[in-house]
């Protein structure tokens, strides 16, 4: 467990919003307001438009050591990063995300005999495009498996989670799946969304409503929660949560543990939603994880 001093720490650390979101969560509420059918246009838009975050210093350095390569998916360019030698393992970042953020646990792995490569999802990072969805990520997915091959197993982070459990249930072979700080419950990942912009409780029906008339589905069928009770084949999951994640609750974790009894749950404390992925003892976790093939 951490102490509290790593929580302040975290506190301390805090992503700054850009510019764009902030006028957004001013501007929005008044929208929503005097013109409510473009405001509900707009979140739509916004839910499958990820927002550019400025790329530390360290994840620039990180990414020069990488050996580099692109795949070409529906017409996207999608930046992939390859680092060490060994059994591999592939990586899948989060929304707003990107592969370098995951550079201490890549560190870890490769030390340890692994090869790890990860990639920038459609709209993400160095790669091609201005919005995506959670079936972009899976068909980027099935390009790096043509590509490279089948892994030994997967670290996805938040969104990326969902998107691998998404590919899984659609027969992508996964083995073994460690899902960091991952949404599952459909209403609250919508709720964030919401809550991020300054969003009503009207817009987010709105906003229900409109993916089941486009895909005769309900939001539900593509959430973690669907996903895990329809998977072709059974997977070794483990799940990272943190206790203090004030973006994804554990609730999200212990909801799919109900659904799903055989994956694990490690916990962790103090660390929120980003700070997880650089944590000594979770990389230590991810690192047995692998290298027990049983």
């Amino acid at each position: 467990m951490n102490t509290p001093s790593a929580k302040s720490k975290q506190a301390s650390k805090k992503r700054k919003a850009p510019l764009l979101l902030r006028v957004v969560q001013t501007a929005f509420p008044v929208a929503e307001r005097w013109f409510p059918a473009l405001a509900r246009r707009f979140f739509i838009t916004v839910f499958f438009t990820p927002l550019n975050y400025a790329v530390p210093e360290k994840e620039k350095a990180f990414a020069r050591k990488a050996l580099l390569f692109d795949l070409r998916v529906e017409g996207k360019r999608i930046q992939c990063y390859s680092w060490g030698e060994g059994p591999l393992i592939y990586l899948v970042h989060g929304w707003a995300g990107r592969a370098t953020q995951f550079h201490k646990i890549v560190a870890g792995l490769v030390k340890s005999g692994f090869r790890v490569i990860g990639f920038d999802g459609p709209a993400h990072g160095r790669s091609e495009g201005r919005s995506t969805s959670i079936q972009e990520f899976e068909a980027t997915l099935r390009a790096l498996y043509a590509h490279s091959g089948e892994p030994e197993g997967i670290i996805a982070h938040s969104f990326g989670g969902g998107a691998v459990l998404y590919a899984a249930m659609n027969g992508l072979p996964v083995r073994k799946l460690i899902n960091i700080a991952s949404p599952t419950i459909g209403d609250e990942i919508i709720n964030t969304y919401l809550t991020t912009i300054n969003g009503s409780p009207e817009t987010g029906r709105y906003f229900k409503d409109y993916v089941l008339r486009t895909t005769g589905k309900p939001f539900e069928a593509f959430t973690a929660l669907h996903f895990i009770e329809h998977l072709p084949k059974p997977i070794d999951l483990l799940l990272i949560h943190d206790t203090d994640d004030r973006e994804v609750s554990l609730s999200h974790a212990l909801a799919l543990i109900e659904r799903y009894p055989q994956a694990r749950l490690y916990q962790t404390s103090g660390l929120g939603h980003t700070r997880i992925l650089k944590d000594e003892n979770v990389i230590e976790e991810c690192i047995a994880f692998f290298r027990d093939r049983t």
